[in-house]
């Protein structure tokens, strides 16, 4: 083999792994913009109709501290599964008015949703879902799963959720749940 050949071939290996980079450890740009999917982002957004409301369920924080309860309540209509995720998305981490109480950190905002054509929704929140988490693997637990059970449970589009702090994957909240892959709906942690 001559050198040439020998720094094309290193070359193209050099090339392919930092585009494999790019596209699995990079900042996830690709993930799209706030509440867009493959179908929405060929097509202009439409606003959601003014006041339009669906019902969906929501979870939080059970009397025992240890499941949570699902709460069914009215979500303004999104228009298309990822412009709805955020619509569910932005309800669940609303502040909850009381008794209810919420297991997603206060101040935790929604920054963006993208949902593939596999049903994996990427729900990208705010660094306070992590930094501002009060800690334990139950508290960690409901804290996931209000997320995902809220999103799965909701829209059958969406199969997996998988959660993203600041724009990047996370093996964690809080040291407890792996988030290194999109899970499933899990009622196992509904009373």
């Amino acid at each position: 083999m001559t050198p040439q050949r020998t720094g094309v071939i290193a070359g193209v290996g050099v090339a392919s792994a930092a585009l494999v980079w790019l596209l699995f450890f990079g900042l996830p740009r690709w993930y799209g913009s706030p509440a867009t999917s493959a179908a929405a982002a060929a097509a202009p957004s439409a606003p959601a109709a003014a006041g339009r409301k669906i019902k969906a369920r929501l979870f939080y924080v059970g009397d025992d501290g240890a499941r949570l309860v699902g709460v069914e309540r009215d979500v303004p209509f999104g228009e298309g599964t990822a412009q709805q995720a955020k619509e569910i998305i932005s309800a669940q981490i609303a502040p909850a008015a009381d008794p209810l109480v919420s297991a997603v950190p206060p101040g935790t905002s929604l920054r963006a949703v993208f949902v593939t054509e596999k049903g994996d929704a990427y729900v990208d929140l705010s660094r306070e879902a992590s930094a501002a988490h009060p800690g334990g693997s139950l508290n960690e637990l409901l804290t996931v799963y209000t997320i995902v059970n809220a999103v799965t449970a909701n829209l059958p589009a969406v199969t997996a959720v998988q959660l993203l702090i600041d724009g990047k994957p996370v093996e964690t909240l809080a040291g407890h749940v792996d988030l290194r892959r999109p899970l499933e709906k899990n009622l196992a942690w509904v009373q």
